[in-house]
């Protein structure tokens, strides 16, 4: 495979960009051979500045459900394009993109716009610990809320596949705010409330975890945890940045019937572009400023743009709720397909191969992957023109553009594998 163009682009942006490229995990560094720098996307397809074609799982990291340049979505944002791409100030269109997010996710009776996952699990936990009076935040291992300060111990995600364990430039006090507990496992929930029951403001959670690869929930364990976080009065935060609109069209919240206190969106709500969004209970939501004293402001926040696009994706959504059969049904023949000594995990349309034979559970069974077995599969598969995630702790993602013949070309490549 041609990968010359690629070379040159990655060369030139090492000298501007930091290790080339604009987020970690897009460097290759785990896999190893040139991040493929990607010319345009069409369909369930993406096509590199060398002319290669490739089937895409990635998927702008998921928020793609109706795939590259979904026709209504670009029509979205063409029709912006004629009025203008930013106000500073309040359109009708944010209303409406609000009140879409609150039809499909009941729990979110009042919703914040913001600018992306990270800023708006920052926004939920500020205003957690504002609402509730106390410091403390209960996340788990492996789980990823994105580059916040206190959130980024035992983050998972691009840390996970570059080995960092912990990032520079946290001071010790943000990290000391944060409380890391093992993903699944309610003793170690229900000893960290009985330890700090009356300090801990929320626990935030990747309710299916998309950060360490697919993880999902043991039965019962998101039900233990929403009953001790009402127990203790602490507000319980469903991180649906991955899983909002993916898993099911009401996330995973409706999915396995949890009503969190307060949620956050990503990129999923503007049809791949770059928003966010936070909300949940509106006696919590009404502290938010200029309600109330929690501050939190924007100036790009409900970006025309980006809530067009997301409006006409969740209609379209809403309208056709066939796609999460057809979506979860496409995953399922893939994972069906993984060659021997490899566990699939699978919830929807959200999978990661685990190089290794035992069940994935936690960080500790996920982090055991045997990557070197990974990073062959991931060549074998890219020769073939199949792209997935290049990280064995990330999970990959199927699409409503994902059609018989790209399913098919792909199992046949994962079948000719000999690893």
């Amino acid at each position: 495979m041609n990968t010359k163009g690629s070379e040159a682009l990655l060369e030139r942006a090492q000298r501007i960009i930091p290790g080339g490229v604009n987020s970690p995990v897009r460097a290759f560094r785990s896999v190893g051979g040139t991040p493929r720098f990607i010319e345009r996307g069409e369909g369930c397809r993406i096509y590199d500045v060398d002319g290669n074609a490739y089937i895409d799982y990635v998927g702008s990291w998921g928020p793609l459900i109706l795939g590259h340049r979904f026709g209504p979505v670009m029509e979205a944002i063409r029709s912006v394009l004629e009025v203008g791409t930013s106000f500073g100030a309040p359109t009708e269109r944010e209303i409406e993109l609000a009140e879409e997010i609150r039809a499909a996710v009941p729990s979110m009776e009042m919703v914040r716009l913001v600018n992306s996952g990270t800023e708006a699990t920052m926004s939920a936990l500020r205003v957690a610990r504002g609402f509730t009076g106390r410091a403390l935040t209960v996340k788990f291992e492996g789980c990823y809320h994105g580059h916040v300060d206190s959130l980024l111990v035992k983050a998972g995600s691009g840390m996970a596949t570059l080995g960092i364990a912990d990032t520079a430039g946290v001071p010790a006090g943000f990290a000391e705010t944060t409380l890391a507990l093992p993903y699944n496992s309610v003793e170690a929930l229900e000893a960290s409330f009985g330890s700090h029951g009356d300090q801990i403001a929320a626990v935030i959670v990747e309710p299916v975890v998309g950060n360490m690869g697919c993880v999902p929930p043991q039965p019962g364990y998101l039900q233990a945890m929403r009953e001790l976080c009402t127990k203790h009065s602490a507000l319980l935060i469903f991180d649906e940045v991955m899983t909002g609109f993916r898993v099911s069209f009401g996330g995973a919240q409706e999915l396995y019937g949890i009503k969190p206190d307060l949620s956050t969106f990503g990129k999923v709500i503007g049809g791949g572009l770059p928003i966010g969004a936070y909300g949940g209970r509106a006696d919590v939501m009404s502290h938010v400023a200029p309600s109330g004293n929690i501050y939190q402001a924007g100036t790009l926040s409900g970006n025309p743009l980006a809530v067009s696009a997301g409006l006409a994706m969740l209609r379209h959504l809403r309208a056709h709720p066939e796609v999460y059969r057809q979506i979860s049904s496409a995953a399922e023949r893939i994972c069906a397909a993984a060659p021997e000594g490899v566990t699939a995990n699978r919830v929807g349309s959200m999978f990661t191969y685990f190089f290794g034979s035992g069940p994935v559970k936690d960080w500790e069974t996920a982090k055991v992957a045997d990557t070197a077995r990974f990073k062959s599969f991931f060549h074998h598969m890219l020769e073939l023109g199949v792209y997935l995630p290049p990280s064995q702790f990330e999970a990959a993602f199927v699409g409503a553009a994902h059609d018989e013949e790209a399913v098919e070309t792909t199992v046949d490549a994962i079948r000719a594998w000999k690893g």
